[in-house]
């Protein structure tokens, strides 16, 4: 039993595809961020990526991830033995890593043993939990209605998103890249009134059944008011539209507002997830 790495995105999708697929809540992330590198290139989120999986004596893979610099790694549930090995051979690569999302009896193994081999020390950047849409309930009518983003957006688009990433405290290193990429399959959605765009809601393409809305920003002087709530409903029923299975969403558990807000729309909690960042010791 062993990790297997590859940059090879065909060879990771044949060996680990199907253990990914069988449970596309939990691995959303992976699953959505190799749709990415499969219709945008291995350059999509900008440092070429890795992946790896855990080989099974039979053949089986039990657990897998994604490393796509400068992001952390994102890491499928495994046992605390397997999460420490990768630990250990990433640093045993030289690999620089920025953190680990997992849940929390994956992260705090893979981050102790990190520790362990590099002497860098893990803090919890955020702690997240995973809904699930059980059933659209409508919010409550706010003027104006639901428009798709073009590339004619792209400068309102890069402005709102380097907002939303500085509020919290997630700046990437190219977010026109995504942004173009995410336009591509019409995949965001303002909330507009009378021309003017208020508010905005990313959707995910969809892979296996499910599609992942996010993210959700509002400018602060249109806060409050109910935008957010109605371009949320908009794209979760243009997912529900376009066939999704399941359609999720990841909400910071610091912000009890937006927890609140999806779960009167009629998500439900499915599991929570940390983010732990790395650092000096």
């Amino acid at each position: 039993m062993a990790w297997e790495l590859t940059g090879d995105l065909g060879r990771f999708l044949g060996a680990a595809g199907e253990f990914l697929r069988s449970r596309p809540a939990e691995h959303t992330v992976l699953l959505t961020a190799c749709e990415t590198l499969r219709a945008g290139g291995l350059a999509a989120f900008g440092a070429p990526p890795l992946f790896g999986w855990w080989q099974q004596p039979g053949g089986g893979v039990s657990a897998a991830f994604l490393h796509t610099p400068p992001y952390p790694v994102a890491l499928t549930a495994a046992a605390a033995g397997q999460a420490a090995a990768l630990a250990g051979v990433l640093a045993g690569r030289r690999r620089e890593l920025a953190g680990v999302n997992s849940d929390v009896s994956t992260a705090q193994p893979f981050a102790v043993a990190w520790q362990r081999e590099t002497g860098q020390q893990a803090h919890v950047h955020r702690r997240m939990r995973e809904f699930r849409l059980a059933g659209l309930q409508p919010p409550p009518p706010v003027p104006g209605g639901p428009w798709t983003a073009t590339t004619g957006d792209l400068p309102l688009l890069v402005q709102w998103a380097t907002a939303f990433a500085r509020d919290v405290g997630d700046l990437g290193p190219d977010p026109e890249r995504q942004l173009t990429d995410r336009l591509s399959h019409g995949g965001l959605t303002f909330w507009e009134e009378e021309g003017r765009p208020i508010s905005l809601a990313g959707l995910t393409r969809q892979v296996a059944g499910q599609m992942r809305v996010g993210p959700v920003y509002t400018p602060p002087e249109f806060r409050r008011r109910g935008f957010a709530a109605a371009v949320t409903a908009a794209v979760s029923r243009a997912a529900l539209a376009a066939g999704a299975l399941e359609v999720l969403l990841f909400t910071d558990l610091a912000n009890p507002t937006s927890n609140a807000l999806y779960q009167r729309l009629g998500y439900r909690p499915v599991s929570d997830y940390v983010s732990l960042a790395f650092g000096p010791g």
